[in-house]
């Protein structure tokens, strides 16, 4: 089993930034993608971003978070991060991590870090 905890959730204003992080642990050899989806107050799970866990090279983001959102991760201690800038009052959901097989592929994902965003 894979175990996912995140850190760095928050409220901020428009425009602000934060930092979430995602820890890996157990059987962490079977991860080849960590990533991160969010589900906002009445709507379905989205697509954040991810990348590849080895590399680093194949990353991914959803069009809303492009530009704005980055993803890097620390091999050595199995661990993901999304870099949040200029953060709209729509970036208000709930963040997951997630880890997977394959970039669009994950069979693992953590508790949630809650992210609310003020106008």
């Amino acid at each position: 089993q894979v175990q996912l905890v995140e850190s760095g959730g928050g409220r901020v204003q428009a425009g602000g930034s934060l930092r979430l992080s995602c820890a890996a642990s157990g059987r962490t050899f079977s991860i080849y993608a960590m990533g991160w989806f969010r589900q906002a107050p009445g709507k379905e799970r989205e697509f954040v971003a991810a990348t590849d866990i080895w590399s680093g090279s194949n990353t991914n983001y959803s069009d809303s978070v492009k530009g704005r959102f980055t993803i890097t991760r620390d091999n050595a201690k199995n661990t993901v991060y999304l870099q949040m800038d200029s953060l709209e009052p729509e970036d208000t959901a709930v963040y997951y991590c997630a880890a997977g097989s394959s970039l669009i592929r994950y069979q693992h994902f953590g508790q949630g870090t809650r992210v609310t965003v003020s106008s």
